[in-house]
Formats: C-alpha cells, sequence, structure tokens
C-alpha cells in the first residue's frame, strides 16, 4: 500500500483542512483500475477501486503507482490502461507517476523525446525498455509541464506535496509537508544511490576490465595500461565500454572510487584526506568536485550525513 494510499491519504488531507476553514474542496480522490478488485504485492493485500477505467471519461489528474514484480510483465499486464491514460492526456488530464511507475507512464509514450524520473535501482533497466527517455540522473521530481515523474521509494511524498502546491498554493503544501513530515525542499537522490556496475551484458572483455577496475581503482590507471591487461586496443576498449555500461572507462572508474569513499564514510571515522587518499585521489579539490557530482554532497557533507556515531 505504500505505493497506493500515499496520494490518497494526503490529497483527502488537503480536503479535511478546508473543510474545516469552510472552504471550497479542492480534490475528489478515487482509485481507478481496469478491475473492481486488484490483487497487488504478490497477493499481500487486495485493492478496490471505487470506478472502472471504462467509467471514467474525463480527470483532471491521474496518478500511477509504482509497479511490482518483472517491469516488462507489469507493463504488460497493465496496458489496457494506456489508451485510457493517452486519451484523459489529449483531452487535458495531467499525468504523474510515482517510483517505477514511470515504467508504465513510458510505455503511453507520452514522455519520447522528453525526461523523467525514476528509483535509481532501476535506471539501466528503464534505459534498456525506453532508450528514446532520458532519465534525469538523481532527480526526486521531473516536471515535463503536464506530465510530472518522480525518484525512488519517499520521493513519491516529494512529488505528492508538489502537485498539491500545483493545485492550491505554497502556503498549504508547507502545511501538508509538515503534516507528514516531509522535508518539502529535498531535490536529489544521488546521495541514496548505491553504485553496483552495469553487469548485464555479455562483453567478457568489458567485463574483465570492469572487474580489474572494481581490484584495481586505488591505484593510477590509465586507459592504454588497462586495455593492455585484458589484450584489447585503447580505442576498441573505450567504444565497447561505454556500449556495454553506458559509462566511460574514467566515468566507471569515478563511480566506483567514489562509491568506496562512501562505504568508508559509512564504517570507519577516517577523515576525508585519509579517505581520499585511499580511493585513489591526490588532489582534494577535485575528490571534492567529483564526489558532489556523483551524490549531490560534499565528502564532508556525507560524512557527517552517514557517519556512525
Amino acid at each position: 500500500m505504500e505505493a497506493i494510499s500515499p496520494a490518497y491519504r494526503l490529497f483527502n488531507h488537503v480536503n479535511d483542512v478546508l473543510a474545516f476553514s469552510n472552504s471550497e474542496l479542492s480534490f475528489d480522490v478515487q482509485f481507478v483500475g481496469l478491475e473492481s478488485e486488484i490483487v497487488a504485492q504478490a497477493g499481500e493485500y487486495t485493492i478496490k477501486t471505487d470506478r472502472l477505467i471504462t467509467d471514467v471519461d474525463k480527470t483532471d489528474l491521474i496518478i500511477i503507482p509504482a509497479l511490482y514484480g518483472d517491469l516488462a510483465r507489469a507493463v504488460e499486464m497493465n496496458k489496457e490502461a494506456i489508451p485510457w491514460i493517452q486519451r484523459m492526456h489529449s483531452q487535458g488530464a495531467e499525468v504523474a507517476s510515482l517510483c517505477i511507475g514511470a515504467f508504465l507512464l513510458a510505455a503511453t509514450g507520452l514522455l519520447d523525446g522528453k525526461t523523467c524520473s525514476t528509483h535509481w535501482a532501476y535506471y539501466d533497466r528503464f534505459k534498456q525498455m525506453y532508450p528514446q527517455i532520458s532519465i534525469v540522473d538523481g532527480a526526486i521530481i521531473t516536471d515535463e509541464g503536464s506530465i510530472y515523474s518522480s525518484g525512488g521509494a519517499n520521493a513519491i511524498w516529494n512529488l505528492l506535496v508538489y502537485l498539491v502546491e500545483k493545485y492550491t498554493n505554497r502556503d498549504m503544501a508547507i502545511l501538508i509537508a509538515k503534516h507528514f513530515l516531509i522535508d518539502i525542499d529535498k531535490n536529489n537522490q544521488k546521495s541514496f544511490t548505491i553504485f553496483s556496475g552495469q553487469k548485464d551484458h555479455r562483453d567478457t572483455e568489458v567485463l574483465s576490465a570492469q572487474e580489474y577496475i572494481e581490484a584495481h581503482f586505488f591505484e593510477k590507471m590509465t586507459i592504454n595500461e588497462l586495455a593492455l591487461k585484458i589484450n584489447v586496443s585503447h580505442r576498441s576498449l573505450e567504444r565497447r565500454f561505454k556500449t556495454a555500461t553506458n559509462n566511460t572507462v574514467f566515468e566507471y572508474l569515478q563511480r566506483v572510487r567514489v562509491e568506496a569513499a562512501k562505504r568508508m564514510f559509512e564504517t570507519c571515522r577516517k577523515n576525508v584526506g585519509e579517505v581520499m587518499l585511499e580511493v585513489g585521489y591526490t588532489d582534494l579539490q577535485a575528490f571534492r568536485d567529483i564526489f558532489k557530482k556523483t551524490t549531490g554532497l560534499t565528502p564532508l557533507q556525507y560524512k557527517n550525513k552517514y557517519v556512525r556515531v
């Protein structure tokens, strides 16, 4: 229910606040689906819908919840909703996806050539299924003008508050954020990202290069040296590495080093300079810049946020 009930609860709470002040209600919130009862989360619970999509000819806002399980199969199971979403949008409805609900939103074609947010752990899968759509790396909310999407997990609350402000006003959004304990100014999920390397490919030489980088990231390393290690040319390695992992060799090395630094900050009391040296950097400013670019936080901010007391 964590992907279903937040919108229902939050928008109805806005109505409660308005009713308390004898103001006109802003929302008519309903569960709408393909069936009257929907078994969700592998049978963990059942959702009773208020109306079927075939009964809805007009609406102002559609919120697509997160999907579950195999995403291609989940999209296929919900494909009957796609023409309805497309039709509602063509008639003026806005559409928002929560977390990996972005996969169903993407299947409508409404995001083709545009950008979106989704959970960071599903970036690679999303890019495989929808290469025509650009993910905004780390974004909590993406607004494409009448089409909205949110990043991972609790980012759904930020998008919901964003929509409350759009449909009511800033004061109401702040009030609702306080009630639900939502950080209204949070705008990035990068600090929560765990980089595990993109290995879902069949290029054995690139895989060998990845494994070598992950085992020797703390050493000085050039592309030429790496190419020699796995017996391929410099140019071939760069081209094939980018194709297989969606990162250049240098980008991959940087991400592995930053991930190692994050783990050190989380598990030990070493200072920023010590960690910098241990993960292969010698220039503090360069380390700070790449760390912040990757995580959205400076090394010191990250250390202070996650250090174990």
